[in-house]
């Protein structure tokens, strides 16, 4: 080894015994967290971001625990788009583009800023009513079909609770079924279609105020929203003082489009890591939520 070789190790020894002795460079380290939260909040505000079900309004597609993944591109960007609802309201999306009917997104209410999760039924235009719990687009019925009763079972999340001073609904009542020792919530299930051909499962429990609804017209840059759970959402055929949509909601109130399951939790587990395992309903990873079309 030369007289130059022996120097420039000399040097670099010098130089790392100088950055050890100094310590940790905090700042940096304050910097590269900043720009990793930073893109975490990017890719959740632009791209997708998850959301967790916290009612029983979209039986018997969604359930309480589900986690599902919901993109923000489809229908382009509001001020609703933001994880944290920090804009005021401006009007109109940027590169927006209307979602279409069947389609299950993300919506703020107008003046609040709780996102709420209901399937798409009417769309600019559309006249708009519900006779006897069946839906009425431009005057002509939406097609269903009786599906009889589904057993979905009943645990921590999902409880089918008909007491409303407990959170649950009077439309449960004598709902709730034993079968093989489990306990059920016995659903009364339809199949829809949309014009267009969109299909998908909803559940009507009785008669209730919102089977009596309309006519309305939606007006432009307004879509109308519902849940399945018809006898149980509180949607655009409630005002908002009833914790509704108030009407048809302006479309720069959607926040994105349902996707899939990523996983679901029957609410049974707690801080016993023994139980964070066994409380996955493992039969609804990866579940479409992406309505059929009838005809393709």
């Amino acid at each position: 080894m030369g007289v130059d070789e022996l120097a420039l190790n000399s040097k670099r020894i010098e130089r790392r015994r100088r950055a050890t002795s100094q310590g940790t460079d905090w700042w940096s380290e304050f910097v590269g967290i900043l720009w990793l939260v930073l893109g975490v909040l990017a890719f959740h505000s632009l791209i997708a971001k998850p959301f967790y079900i916290p009612s029983e309004s979209m039986l018997p597609t969604l359930r309480v625990g589900d986690q599902l993944i919901v993109t923000k591109y489809p229908y382009g960007y509001s001020f609703v788009t933001p994880t944290f609802h920090l804009l005021p309201p401006i009007p109109g999306r940027l590169l927006g583009a209307l979602p279409a009917r069947g389609d299950i997104v993300i919506v703020t209410p107008p003046q609040q800023s709780t996102d709420y999760i209901k399937r798409v039924i009417g769309l600019p235009g559309d006249t708009i009513a519900v006779r006897d719990g069946v839906v009425w687009i431009n005057g002509k019925p939406v097609p269903r079909v009786a599906l009889g009763e589904r057993l979905i079972p009943i645990d921590g999340n999902t409880r089918c609770d008909p007491d409303p001073e407990r959170g649950g609904s009077v439309f449960y009542q004598g709902r709730r079924v034993t079968h093989g020792g489990k306990a059920y919530c016995s659903l009364t299930l339809f199949r829809e279609t949309l014009p267009g051909g969109a299909s998908y499962d909803v559940a009507d429990l009785g008669d209730s105020p919102g089977d009596h609804y309309g006519p309305v017209t939606v007006p432009k840059d307004h879509v109308f929203l519902m849940g399945d759970n018809r006898d149980n959402s509180a949607d655009s055929r409630f005002s908002l003082e009833q914790n509704g949509l108030g009407g048809p909601v302006p479309w720069e109130n959607i926040g994105g489009r349902a996707e899939f399951i990523t996983f679901s939790r029957d609410g049974s587990s707690t801080w016993n890591p023994l139980t964070w395992f066994s409380g996955f309903r493992g039969d609804r990873t990866g579940i479409s939520l992406h309505p059929s079309r009838e005809g393709k």
